[in-house]
């Protein structure tokens, strides 16, 4: 899988799985309306989407910064995975796993794709 095409499923991922979240939610007494930190990883999604097309042209830059967005994305994640895991919320926990699985392609994609381009100095 190149960079770009990681990349771009890492966003769409990132930008899909709130908006079910905000669809799928149910009232609860003790959480009465949705949070708007259920969002941020859709956030991150966007700006990733936005990068695609640096990547896409190799652009060092903003390939890193991708990477960077990435990592924080992948270490928000873990929050409220504890948290669905905790509360028992199959299909958070669901939803959360794809984000973290689709960000750890991503990653490993951009890290080798950095070897590469140092091997090929």
């Amino acid at each position: 899988m190149k960079t770009h095409q990681a990349n771009l499923l890492n966003s769409i991922t990132l930008i899909i799985m709130p908006i079910w979240a905000f669809l799928a939610f149910e009232a609860t007494p003790e959480k009465p309306s949705q949070s708007f930190t259920a969002f941020i990883p859709l956030i991150f999604g966007v700006i990733l989407l936005l990068c695609n097309g640096g990547i896409k042209k190799e652009n060092k830059t903003v390939a890193h910064v991708a990477v960077l967005i990435t990592l924080i994305a992948l270490l928000g994640l873990s929050m409220p995975l504890k948290a669905a895991i905790a509360d028992e919320r199959g299909a958070s926990v669901i939803r959360i796993l794809l984000m973290i699985i689709t960000g750890i392609i991503a990653i490993t994609t951009f890290v080798k794709s950095f070897i590469q381009a140092r091997k090929n100095k």
